[in-house]
């Protein structure tokens, strides 16, 4: 029986970025141990420490593991795991790469600085949590994904959390003509959240959408402080789409910008391109998901309007 062949994904810790960097104010507050910088440290020694627990526990459970903080192009279903080591951004970043074959297993490397709710445990559970994922004996869990066209092209299949759509000047209004079905709509706001059920109890939440249960298969739009014309209400301010329908808008600026999963996926959108949301036909398969979120409903899974 060949060894399991294992790619694990690990963040460079903020620590590392600021003391690999050139502002020399970093570096001084890191040197007087700042309170503005003072978890920093405590973070990237916990960070190594569960990488390193990591290497030795892949080491005697025999696997063919490859340690890396950037991402080489491989076939899809080159690896029979991908672990991440970091928090929800670093899975939400891995994820893109990883298809909807190969299972996932994200690790909180610094439970008491990041944020891991789409991780199955922490650095104290490494040995259990790997040996339990290699051995097939850990609940998986099907997430599903967006897709996002630009001008009739797919841009993207595996937006996991969330997209944003905004001018990239924060301080400025960004325009557009939305449409869902037969009503389209001429708006003006900071920009759209949009995104899968994985993703909504993330930004699109707190721009005032709802939870959707885990499982569930449809895609979710919130307008961020949209502008009202006089008592005029918009008819599509927010809303849930059904598991097939799409949403579309088209840019009415030059500055647009696409945020996918985070700041670290960036596409400009120039005036007149047209933007479609849709769900993707990429699933994620997770691994040990500790989420409490209910399983989907008949009722959820109705169409439902803004």
């Amino acid at each position: 029986m060949s060894a399991p062949r294992v790619l694990v994904i690990y963040k460079r810790t903020t620590y590392q970025r600021y003391r690999g960097g050139k502002s020399q104010r970093i570096q001084a507050l890191l040197d007087q141990g700042h309170r503005s910088v003072e978890s920093l440290l405590e973070a990237h020694e916990a960070h190594l420490a569960t990488l390193e627990r990591t290497k030795e526990v892949l080491k005697q459970l025999g696997a063919d593991a490859r340690f890396r903080h950037g991402y080489s192009p491989e076939p899809d279903d080159a690896w029979d795991l991908v672990v991440t080591l970091g928090g929800d951004g670093t899975l939400l970043w891995a994820s893109h790469l990883v298809g909807a074959e190969t299972p996932m297993l994200a690790i909180n490397s610094a439970p008491k600085t990041s944020v891991g709710y789409f991780c199955a445990g922490d650095s104290a559970q490494v040995p259990e949590l790997i040996e339990a994922a290699l051995a097939g004996d850990m609940r998986q869990t099907k997430l599903n994904r967006m897709q996002v066209s630009v001008d009739g092209d797919v841009v993207h299949t595996r937006v996991l959390n969330d997209v944003l759509f905004c001018h990239e000047c924060p301080a400025a209004t960004t325009r557009y003509l939305l449409r869902r079905g037969d009503i389209e709509e001429s708006q003006m706001s900071s920009g759209i959240w949009a995104g899968p059920a994985a993703g909504s109890t993330a930004a699109v939440r707190s721009a005032g959408g709802r939870v959707l249960p885990i499982g569930s298969q449809r895609i979710q739009y919130v307008v961020r402080e949209p502008y009202h014309r006089g008592e005029t209400r918009l008819q599509l301010q927010k809303g849930v789409l059904g598991a097939d329908e799409e949403l579309s808008f088209v840019s009415l600026i030059r500055e647009g910008r696409l945020y996918f999963d985070g700041e670290n996926r960036v596409q400009s959108v120039d005036i007149g391109s047209e933007i479609v949301f849709a769900r993707s036909p990429e699933s994620l398969f997770l691994l040990g998901l500790r989420g409490t979120r209910r399983p989907p409903s008949s009722e959820d899974e109705q169409p439902a309007t803004a």
